[in-house]
Order: structure tokens, then C-alpha cells, then sequence
């Protein structure tokens, strides 16, 4: 771990995600997973089984962040092209490859490698494998690049493997107060505390309370504990002023 911000930014491929056939899973997942080992996802995209369309975000995201992560498109049908994709962006050929092959012979028998199968095999020349427990077909790691699967279990596994050896930084930390009164009635004292401690994120989140009634969640973000602290006690003392006034 080290005290720099290490980003990543999350690339999602597939037609069913952006028809709403298929609702992602991963989001959620991943940016939890990312802040809980220090890496600040950033931002994410969700694109067509399109080549164009992938090879343009991934080459925007690759030289703006630490690390770009997707997931779909790494399947055994004639729509799972996110590989061939990685391999045009990177310009470097693409072909089976027989370290998966051989992970995926401890699933599969010699005779039902197919060829659809064997598409699952294809790794970008200079690709590092990332291994999966869940179904042994492995996803795999090119320069900054992280190719994972869509399936959500399947992801995770995934994102097990791989995130053992990814740079981290300083984790975020973050504290919660329930404010008991609507967003609108503390938006500007809030914005006060914000401005005056810039080293801290914070937020309103609205919500239904238990009774139905419009209530606030106040969140705190900051990688320095004192801070935090700081801006904390400066909310809660907020909260109490304005419930006695």
C-alpha cells in the first residue's frame, strides 16, 4: 500500500445490459470490492457488442486511469468479441493460447474443447492469465487491462484472483449519521461544513424512513482519520443546532 490514489474505471460490454434484458450485477460489487482495498473506481461505461464502440472506450479509459476493469464478451458465441476487441486496442495478435487451454482441460474433456469453446482459450499475445475457481476458463490481464467475465459469480472469482496483485492506496474511509429531518431543511448549513473542510467528501443521501416519513443519511468520506473525525463532530453539532432551533 502506498499513500498514492491508485483509480480504476469499470468498461461493462453487452447488448442485453443496454436493452435491459440482463440487469448488471457487477457495478455494485466492484465498487465496493474497490474501495474496500484502497483503489477509487472512478468512473464506468456500458457499451455495445460493438467493436468500434468497445475499442474506443477502452483505449479513453486505459491512459486515464490505473487500471481499466470489464466484464461480458469473453463467452463461446460469435458475439463475445471483447477479446479480439483488447487485442486490436493493445495492436497485438490474438490466439488460443495453451496455458488456458490446458486450465480448461481440468473441466472439460479433450473432446469437448470445440471450437466455440476453444474461442473462451484466446488470449492477446503478451496477456497474462486470470484465473478462475468458479468454471476454470480463465479471464486474463494485458499491461492495465483486466478481462473478466459478465457472469457475476463468475466475475468475482475472477476478481479474487487478480486482485492480489494490483496496486493499492490509502482506503477511504467513511462515516455515517443519520440526520432525522428532510435533505432540503440542512442543504445550506451543510454546504458551510463542506467548504470548510476541503480534505473531506460530503453527502445527503435521501431516504423512506421506517415511519414513511423523508429522511437523510449524511455521509463523510476522507483517506485521513483525524479529518474525518473533524468533519464528523462539525456535522453532528450541525444536526443538533438546527433540531433545537
Amino acid at each position: 500500500m502506498s499513500d498514492t490514489i491508485i483509480t480504476a474505471a469499470l468498461l461493462i460490454i453487452g447488448d442485453e445490459i443496454l436493452s435491459g434484458r440482463t440487469k448488471d450485477k457487477n457495478i455494485g460489487y466492484i465498487a465496493e470490492y474497490m474501495t474496500n482495498i484502497g483503489i477509487d473506481l472512478k468512473e464506468v461505461r456500458v457499451v455495445p457488442d460493438e467493436e468500434d464502440d468497445i475499442i474506443a472506450a477502452l483505449n479513453a479509459l486505459r491512459v486515464r486511469y490505473t487500471y481499466v476493469f470489464t466484464t461480458g464478451g469473453i463467452g463461446p458465441t460469435h458475439d463475445d468479441i471483447t477479446a479480439d476487441c483488447v487485442a486490436k486496442a493493445f495492436g497485438v495478435p490474438i490466439d488460443v493460447d495453451q496455458r488456458a487451454v490446458s486450465i480448461m482441460l481440468e473441466r472439460f474433456k479433450p473432446e469437448e474443447l470445440n471450437e466455440a469453446r476453444l474461442r473462451m482459450a484466446r488470449i492477446p499475445q503478451g496477456g497474462e492469465l486470470v484465473h478462475n475457481s468458479y468454471n476454470k476458463v480463465p479471464g486474463f490481464r494485458i499491461a492495465n487491462v483486466i478481462v473478466m467475465a459478465g457472469v457475476p459469480v463468475i466475475m468475482q472469482a475472477m476478481l479474487d484472483a487478480v486482485a492480489p496483485t494490483l496496486q493499492t492506496g490509502v482506503k477511504l474511509l467513511s462515516g455515517s449519521v443519520r440526520a432525522d429531518m428532510k435533505e432540503g431543511d440542512l442543504g445550506t448549513p451543510l454546504r458551510e461544513i463542506a467548504k470548510a473542510h476541503p480534505d473531506t467528501m460530503i453527502g445527503s443521501y435521501p431516504f423512506w424512513d421506517e415511519a414513511g416519513q423523508p429522511n437523510t443519511n449524511l455521509i463523510v468520506r476522507s483517506r485521513d482519520p483525524q479529518a474525518l473525525e473533524t468533519a464528523m463532530t462539525a456535522v453532528k453539532a450541525m444536526l443538533a443546532g438546527l433540531r433545537t432551533s
